[in-house]
């Protein structure tokens, strides 16, 4: 039987609370672009309000003036969407902990062993992850490369996780790929 093949996230759609609340939150405090918005299609009650996450993609907020924030955690239930991360620069992750503080918003920074996050909440308790890699993708491959044999090496180790000299090493056997390729 014939596999789907899907070519990357086209949007991702979340029920929020109101039209400025959304926009307060994802273009105010995370400086995702508002680009347009439209009665939503599918049930005349909503509103449709659409964001640039910073790759061109979408991301959707369904809005209801009549609703209010939620202010509490999300569900954190089977078939629940744990949390949405999206992709900082080095530079923006280093001011994240100061600009939200000034802010009085909470928040849990972590590091992931290739990355680092912090994880803040929506104003309806959704959980959005701030994440930068703690690698530069050599030209030519994807993250997902370097993360393939960054854990291809980690595995051949018996380490724990992903670490810094697993990045280094993947990164070095990559471009020495290359080099032997264009041999």
């Amino acid at each position: 039987m014939r596999k789907l093949q899907v070519q990357g996230v086209h949007h991702i759609t979340i029920v929020g609370s109101t039209r400025q609340s959304a926009i307060d939150f994802w273009e105010g405090l995370l400086g995702m672009p508002f680009i347009f918005e439209q009665p939503n299609l599918g049930k005349p009650d909503e509103n449709h309000l659409y964001f640039d996450p910073g790759d061109g993609r979408l991301l959707t907020v369904f809005t209801n003036e009549s609703r209010t924030d939620a202010a509490r955690p999300a569900p954190r239930e089977v078939g629940c969407v744990e949390h949405l991360a999206f992709a900082v620069s080095r530079a923006t992750f280093t001011q994240i902990p100061a600009r939200l503080q000034e802010r009085g918003i909470e928040f849990l920074e972590r590091d992931r062993g290739f990355m680092n996050s912090v994880y803040l909440q929506d104003p309806n308790g959704m959980k959005v992850e701030l994440a930068c890699y703690k690698f530069q993708t050599p030209e030519g491959y994807r993250d997902a490369d370097v993360l393939m044999r960054a854990h291809q090496l980690r595995m051949e180790r018996g380490d724990h996780h992903i670490d810094d000299i697993h990045l280094a090493d993947a990164i070095e056997d990559l471009l020495a790929q290359r080099a032997r390729l264009a041999h």
